[in-house]
């Protein structure tokens, strides 16, 4: 076992629900770095892109998803310079139907983990229901 699977959930085998495997405690840290709002982890102030904060901008917006970009690929070379970023696409209501709900953002990341010589991909979305 690697880490606990977050959310945290009971198990009756170790406790908690864990992470088995390398591939996914990177997709999760990620996870976690995307949702993160900047100053909200204790002693790491600069840490985090918070999603969140870009969600009542107006999407869909080339300078915001040029600034999200921005964010992503800066916070990782900071803080989780094992990957690299191939690929950052949004889902918006225009460019597809099943995403037409308001105050939503959709984003996938297309990465590599240099040192698993492995490729993933990781869907978020954020709403104003989250909070």
């Amino acid at each position: 076992y690697f880490a606990p699977k977050l959310p945290l959930t009971r198990d009756d085998v170790s406790g908690y629900k864990m992470l088995e495997n390398l591939k996914d405690v990177v997709k999760q840290n990620f996870k976690m770095l995307i949702l993160t709002l900047t100053g909200e982890r204790i002693m790491n102030p600069n840490f985090g892109v918070g999603l969140y904060k870009y969600l009542f901008e107006q999407i869909p917006s080339e300078t915001l998803q040029e600034n999200i970009k921005a964010d992503i690929i800066s916070q990782c070379s900071t803080y989780l310079p094992y990957i690299s970023i191939k690929n950052i696409s949004f889902e918006t209501s225009d460019n597809s139907p099943h995403t037409a709900e308001y105050n939503t953002l959709y984003v996938e990341v297309e990465y590599y983990i240099k040192s698993l010589n492995a490729s993933d991909i990781l869907q978020v979305s954020v709403s104003e229901n989250v909070f």
